[in-house]
């Protein structure tokens, strides 16, 4: 009977995921062990295969105090958790789960996009309170037929524009350059795509390139009459610059699923209306998270058998 491969893993994924994995993997948890670094320094090289959650990260300190490791499977469609230069350098393969997400996500956002523009969370806290038997709940804002702008029209972008088709919109997006096969209109600039949205969603991924790509800036420019929406990375957005034209009413609203350093978010929004909060859940379905799970675990397979990831991203 053959053994097992032996794999680290490194942050708890979902129990029938874990089960999955110890059918399958002979299974080191990292947590278990009392000091984690001092462990792998002396056991490191038993492992060639790693399985990661993206919530948690990998450090290029811990790539490098596991010798023997040529590839790190990981739980989650972004990556700026990962270091991909240090795995770069060290010769180590790393995946994501790409594509499984895509639909929950896009479905999440057009839940927000609805929640911001219609007062859906807000009127239910004003029901609650009573306040319909005081007077009518106000008027909200209307969003087939308006104007959507998407920065970042990766996988889930794509996904999110389709359903605005839907909902009769003017699309248009922007990336770091034009997309041949999207049938929308590519706006260089994004200032000009916030100036000309009524909702303008994001979908990026994190790291260097997008951090605060959202700035005080792009928020004047979308306006009081504009809507932010963030499903992508919060780092994405500068924090401060949102609060402060929230409060001020430079933009209309915004509703966010993602945060600079979750779980903690600014608690200034918190006593806010024209922003919805959310607690990072746009993969959170038991269908995404099940799909998310078997990804890793087929990843880690074709590791095995073919030398590959089946999913890789790109550190070249």
């Amino acid at each position: 009977m053959s053994m097992k491969p032996r794999i680290l893993q490194h942050g708890r994924l979902l129990p029938s995921v874990e089960q999955r994995l110890a059918q399958d993997f002979d299974i080191v948890p990292l947590w278990q062990q009392g000091e984690p670094l001092a462990f792998l320094r002396s056991h490191g090289e038993a492992f060639v295969a790693m399985a990661a959650s993206a919530r948690h990260g990998v450090s290029g300190e811990l790539m490098a105090a596991v010798p023997g490791l040529k590839a790190i499977a990981s739980f989650g469609a972004d990556y700026d958790t990962l270091d991909i230069a240090a795995a770069r350098g060290l010769g180590i393969q790393v995946s994501n789960t790409p594509d499984v997400l895509n639909d929950c996500v896009a479905d999440l956002a057009w839940g927000a996009i609805l929640d911001i523009a219609r007062g859906i969370t807000e009127s239910d806290r004003f029901m609650r309170a009573g306040g319909w038997m005081q007077a009518p709940f106000r008027l909200s804002t209307r969003v087939s037929g308006k104007r959507l702008g998407i920065v970042g029209l990766g996988r889930i972008g794509a996904a999110i524009a389709r359903r605005g088709v839907g909902f009769s919109m003017d699309i248009r997006y922007h990336n770091r350059s034009p997309r041949d096969d999207a049938p929308y209109a590519y706006v260089a600039d994004l200032a000009e795509l916030a100036q000309w949205a009524d909702f303008m969603v994001v979908a990026v991924a994190g790291g260097a390139d997008t951090q605060h790509l959202i700035s005080s800036d792009i928020l004047q420019a979308l306006g009081p009459e504009g809507f932010l929406i963030n499903i992508g990375r919060g780092s994405a957005v500068d924090e401060a610059a949102l609060t402060s034209a929230l409060r001020s009413r430079a933009i209309a609203g915004a509703a966010l699923d993602v945060f600079e350093k979750e779980p903690c978010m600014p608690m200034d929004l918190v006593g806010l209306e024209n922003v919805v909060l959310l607690p990072h859940i746009g993969t959170a379905t038991h269908e995404t998270r099940i799909a998310m799970g078997e990804l890793v675990i087929e990843n880690l397979h074709s590791f095995f058998r073919t030398g590959r990831l089946a999913t890789p991203i790109p550190i070249h």
